[in-house]
């Protein structure tokens, strides 16, 4: 079977040698007889996934002891109301940017639970950005700021972060571990797993030990995350193999190595944008200051010119670069596990179709 380059914004493509030897272990994992499917979450070979997993993250992070490390399901949908649940107390206000569709959903939730602030809004802005740091007007006394770091539809990303006396709070779902970065400057971090860490469904959550210690008691028992953290993530019957599946593409992000990833990363989108640049054809939805180096979005002159993009491309093996229904266009995301020479292929058809439909 021929694999073909996966430009899905997620689900997205995971690494090879993660499927090959999940493959290779699904039947009988290392000499156990039995899968890690269907292991027990409290048996020793579950035990040692688990712990190998916390310990990865700890290094790829370089974090800190006075954060944790938690698995948390419903992915980060899940975590736009467990985060205003935990840390949004009652007469509080939370301070959130705008900067899109994700940011609108985190909002929303929040709106729910309690007060929120508006500190600068993007959404609406042509060509799509995100605020820059000294746009915000934060509330003294807030009780934690929130940004989205990426935003996947639009196709634009924060590339420095504000100093907030505030816990600074991030949705870092679609760009966590491209880059390095100083994860002390957090009170929490959540991140759906389906875009660099592994399958869909899990949220990685680090946050800071403290904080943790805010909920309310009116919270019910499942949904604080002072439960988690007491019980490392093992309150419940855990997602096993979507963890183990993280545990492995933990290992492949050590082996690569962020920096080079970070490099890499920088590269494919670089290419891409270049493209786009390069004679107008191709028009870039994103400002310039803040493209995104996991979604590169684009327009075409016409959407019937689109619609036969996509269709030439799919059928040359390049599969989901169909926009967000939302906004439509051409969307590329090329997250860690995107291999170049998939940007290489696709920047020949771009060259190729604007040639002949130019």
């Amino acid at each position: 079977m021929a694999r073909v380059y996966n430009f899905g914004a997620g689900p997205a493509v995971l690494p090879l040698e993660v499927l090959e030897q999940a493959q290779a272990e699904l039947v009988d994992f290392r000499g156990s007889g039995m899968s890690i499917l269907e292991h027990s979450h409290r048996g020793k070979e579950y035990s040692a996934v688990h712990e190998e997993v916390v310990a990865n993250y700890r290094k790829l992070f370089n974090l800190p002891e006075s954060h944790a490390v938690l698995f948390l399901q419903g992915g980060a949908s899940g975590q736009f109301a467990m985060l205003p649940l935990n840390l949004l107390g009652e007469g509080q206000i939370a301070d959130y940017t705008h900067s899109g569709a994700w940011a609108s959903k985190a909002i929303k939730e929040a709106k729910i639970i309690g007060q929120v602030n508006i500190v600068a809004d993007t959404s609406k802005a042509v060509p799509a950005r995100v605020p820059r740091p000294d746009e915000l007007k934060l509330t003294p006394g807030a009780a934690y700021v929130h940004i989205t770091t990426n935003e996947t539809i639009g196709g634009t990303q924060w590339k420095s972060f504000p100093k907030t006396e505030a816990p600074l709070v991030a949705d870092m779902s679609s760009d966590i571990l491209s880059r390095p970065f100083d994860v002390s400057q957090f009170g929490l971090i959540y991140a759906g797993a389906q875009k660099n860490l592994g399958p869909s469904g899990i949220a990685l959550v680090l946050i800071r030990k403290d904080l943790a210690t805010r909920v309310s008691p009116k919270v019910p028992v499942f949904f604080r995350y002072s439960t988690h953290l007491e019980e490392n993530s093992l309150y419940n019957t855990p997602p096993c193999f979507g963890i183990y599946l993280m545990m492995l593409y933990s290992r492949w992000t050590l082996k690569v190595g962020l920096e080079n990833l970070y490099r890499q990363n920088r590269e494919k989108a670089g290419k891409l944008y270049a493209e786009i640049d390069r004679t107008g054809y191709y028009r870039g939805t994103a400002d310039v200051s803040c493209r995104s180096d996991m979604n590169v979005t684009f327009r075409l002159p016409s959407e019937e010119l689109e619609e036969k993009f996509i269709k030439e491309s799919s059928a040359q093996g390049m599969k989901g670069l169909k926009g967000h229904r939302v906004v439509g266009g051409i969307r590329a995301s090329i997250y860690n596990a995107f291999p170049p020479a998939g940007v290489d292929a696709l920047v020949a058809f771009m060259k190729e179709f604007e040639r002949k439909n130019g």
